[in-house]
C-alpha cells in the first residue's frame, strides 16, 4: 500500500496556518510580561503540534467527503481521493487517529486549551459532515470555516497558562479577517471555474454566490475586521494606530491577488511563492508586534478626545 496519498490528504504542508496561534501568545505576553520563560517556548511548540494534528484530522474528513465534487474541479480532481488513490475506510481511521493524537497532546496545556482544540475539531465536523455541513450554506460556509482563526488565537493565548479571557474585540477582529481571507478564496475559485453551472455543481454555496455578492461580502468582512481591530487598539494599545496604513495595504494587496488569473488566493499554502506579498506581510506583522511593546510619545495626546463625553 502506498502511504504517500494518506500523508497528502492530511495536508501537513498546511500546518503553516498554525502561525495564527502566535499572536495569541504575543498578546498574552503583552498583557502579562511575567509569562516570558523557557517553558513558554516549549508550551508554544506543543500547542502548534497539537493544533496541527487536529487541523490535519479536519483536512482528512474534508478530502473524503468533498471527493465527489472535487472530481468536477479542473485542479482538485487530481487529489488522492477523487483520483482513486485512497481506501476510504482507512481514511476514516486516519481522521479519528489524528484527532486523538492532537487532543491527547492538548491535555498538558490545560483544560481551556484542550476544550478550544476540541472545538476546532467539532467545527471541522460541522463544516464537513451532513446533515449540518455548513460548507454548503452561503455565508455560513465562510463564517464557520473562518472561526478556526479565533480558535487558534485562543489556543495561543491559553498555551501561556494565562487565566483571563482575551479581549473580545481582538477575537472578533481575528474572526473577521479570517472570513475576509476565505471570501477572497471563494471569489477566486468562482472566477477560476468561470461557469455558473459548473460552479454550482462543484460547491453548493455557489448556487447563491456570484461575483457581486462575493465582493460585497469581502467588503463587509474587511470593514468589520478594521472596526473591531480599531476598538482593540483604542482600548488597549494606541501605538497600534501606526500599523493601520500597513494593514490597509495588506488587505488591498490580498484583494488584488484574488483578481489574478488562477489566483494564488485559492491555495493559501502556496502564497509563499508571491515573494513581494510575503515580504510585505512579514513587515506588517513584525511592525504590529513591535508596536505592542514600543511606546511612541505624543500619540495619547494627539488622539485624545477633543469633545466632551457625557
Amino acid at each position: 500500500m502506498d502511504i504517500k496519498p494518506y500523508f497528502q490528504i492530511a495536508r501537513f504542508d498546511h500546518w503553516f496556518k498554525n502561525v495564527f496561534v502566535l499572536p495569541g501568545m504575543v498578546v498574552a505576553i503583552y498583557a502579562q510580561p511575567e509569562l516570558i520563560s523557557v517553558a513558554a517556548i516549549w508550551h508554544l511548540i506543543l500547542a502548534l503540534v497539537a493544533v496541527g494534528f487536529v487541523a490535519s484530522s479536519n483536512y482528512v474528513i474534508n478530502e473524503v467527503l468533498d471527493a465527489p465534487k472535487d472530481a468536477l474541479h479542473p485542479v482538485k480532481k487530481n487529489r488522492p481521493v477523487p483520483s482513486g488513490q485512497i481506501n476510504v475506510r482507512i481514511a476514516y481511521g486516519e481522521w479519528l487517529l489524528l484527532a486523538v493524537i492532537g487532543l491527547l497532546l492538548s491535555v498538558p496545556l490545560g483544560l481551556e486549551f484542550f476544550l478550544t482544540n476540541l472545538s476546532l475539531w467539532i467545527m471541522g465536523c460541522f463544516y464537513n459532515i451532513p446533515p449540518i455541513r455548513t460548507k454548503d450554506q452561503p455565508y455560513l460556509d465562510v463564517l464557520s470555516e473562518s472561526v478556526n482563526n479565533p480558535l487558534r488565537l485562543l489556543m495561543g493565548w491559553y498555551s501561556t497558562g494565562i487565566a483571563v479571557i482575551p479581549p473580545v474585540s481582538l477575537v472578533a477582529a481575528y474572526w473577521m479577517v479570517g472570513a475576509f481571507f476565505m471570501a477572497v478564496k471563494r471569489f477566486a475559485e468562482y472566477r477560476r471555474i468561470n461557469d455558473p453551472e459548473t460552479a454550482r455543481q462543484y460547491r453548493s454555496s455557489f448556487s447563491h454566490y456570484n461575483q457581486e455578492r462575493l465582493l460585497v461580502s469581502i467588503t463587509y468582512y474587511g470593514c468589520a475586521f478594521g472596526l473591531f481591530f480599531g476598538i482593540f487598539l483604542v482600548r488597549y494599545r494606541i501605538e497600534l494606530i501606526l500599523s493601520i496604513p500597513l494593514i490597509a495595504g495588506f488587505i488591498a494587496w490580498y484583494i488584488h491577488l484574488g483578481f489574478k488569473e488562477d489566483s494564488p488566493a485559492q491555495y493559501p499554502e502556496k502564497l509563499y511563492q508571491q515573494t513581494g506579498f510575503l515580504v510585505y506581510a512579514i513587515l506588517t506583522v513584525m511592525t504590529t508586534i513591535a508596536l505592542l511593546f514600543i511606546n511612541v510619545p505624543g500619540l495619547e495626546t494627539l488622539f485624545a478626545p477633543t469633545i466632551p463625553v457625557q
